[in-house]
């Protein structure tokens, strides 16, 4: 194997030196979840919300501790400003529920002939509230908050987003070690990888490693993976058809697991053989922006001023400006829980303060059409004196996975 730990492994031998990285994650704690909900209704109660409805999905399991897929049904809880939580349910799938619940909480069936929508309103009612704001959560498709405008009477629907982006943005020491460990996983995933690539080896091969590989680590396979050679690395999120490793390519592999349902997302840029200079010049491009991301992620400054430095960084290399290729054509950074993609991102014109607490992605990539891109993505969190690296960045386009 080469000394930078591109190529030179077997699947088997890659996959033999991985070994399970889950033994040492810590659950969040019941005390957590019951503080989610009283910040929640905290908030509520100074903003006159009357209540919020969370459907299911990751705000339902990030208050509530309860995983609950979506689907045509309305399933999910009402967290009232001032009351005990409350559960709506097909009437079939109450004894399910009631078996997977953390916390207690009266459920409302409906069946199936029966409006959810109007179920909801009535159990507002017995609640005494028939008035005011209902916050409905952000992610309930357009057809069930359609089918409860109907029938909502004197109450005023919101987005619920204000409410769960509030306690959602800012994420526990919890909540930072679990994504912590996820990062540091997917990783050693991506040094793996990375030691099986060969002249002839084809993207979709790597993925079907990638998958296997989180497996190894102890995550449920990957969460989403993208695989990507020669020109295709031109095109942020892929193409559609598989592309064969050439030497001289340039290599780009984004994946994340997940790990109690909280996600990593890591992005490696590198080339399979000896880099050209046109290939180090945009490289290095991308590491100087990534860094100057970083640096201006500074507590108090709005979360644009992050993009700004890194598209600052990049016009003094040449590239862009703002969204021109060559160059960058999205946001700097996403936020990251128990959503890969939530609240807040760094992106231009974004005036939410950057606080202790809040995890974003810093992937400033070069597209370079009809020639290759590069990501450099790594996560950073707000700590009490600035920006923490969950996983350190590349040190240089020759030793991808090295430390600075």
């Amino acid at each position: 194997m080469s000394d930078n730990g591109i190529g030179g492994k077997t699947r088997e031998q890659a996959l033999a030196a991985l070994s399970n990285m889950t033994a040492d994650a810590v659950a969040i704690s019941r005390d957590e979840y019951q503080a989610r909900m009283y910040k929640a209704q905290l908030y509520m109660q100074q903003h006159d919300i009357a209540a919020l409805y969370l459907n299911a999905g990751t705000n339902l399991r990030y208050f509530t501790a309860l995983e609950w897929g979506t689907s045509e049904r309305l399933m999910g809880a009402i967290l009232p400003a001032k009351g005990d939580l409350l559960y709506l349910a097909p009437a079939f799938e109450i004894d399910t529920i009631r078996e997977r619940q953390v916390f207690a909480g009266d459920i409302f069936g409906w069946e199936e002939h029966e409006s959810p929508y109007e179920l909801l309103v009535r159990v507002l009612a017995k609640q005494g509230i028939v008035s005011g704001k209902l916050a409905l959560d952000e992610s309930t498709a357009f057809f069930m908050a359609d089918g409860i405008a109907k029938v909502a009477g004197g109450l005023s629907l919101i987005n619920g987003g204000v409410v769960t982006a509030h306690c959602r943005m800012h994420k526990s020491a919890a909540e930072i070690a679990l994504i912590k460990q996820a990062m540091a996983m997917t990783l050693e995933v991506h040094k793996a990888a990375a030691s099986i690539l060969h002249e002839g080896i084809s993207t979709t091969e790597v993925e079907q490693f990638i998958e296997a590989a989180h497996r190894k680590v102890g995550a449920s396979g990957s969460y989403f993976c993208i695989v990507l050679f020669g020109k295709a690395t031109s095109f942020p999120h892929g193409v559609k058809d598989p592309q064969i490793l050439k030497a001289g390519d340039m290599v780009l592999i984004d994946t994340g697991c997940r790990l109690q349902g909280y996600h990593s997302d890591i992005t490696r840029s590198y080339v399979f053989g000896e880099a050209t200079a046109r290939q180090r010049q945009i490289w290095q491009a991308e590491q100087n922006a990534q860094f100057a991301a970083f640096a201006a992620a500074k507590l108090g400054l709005p979360c644009g001023a992050v993009d700004d430095a890194a598209r600052t960084s990049l016009q003094q290399d040449g590239l862009g400006p703002d969204y021109c290729l060559p160059g960058l054509p999205h946001r700097t950074g996403h936020g990251l829980g128990l959503d890969i993609h939530e609240q807040p991102y760094l992106v231009r014109g974004n005036t939410i303060p950057l606080e202790t607490g809040m995890v974003f992605s810093n992937e400033p990539m070069i597209v370079v059409p009809g020639e290759f891109g590069v990501r450099l993505e790594d996560h950073f969190y707000m700590g009490e004196q600035g920006p923490e690296w969950f996983t350190l960045p590349s040190t240089s386009i020759d030793d991808p996975f090295g430390r600075l």
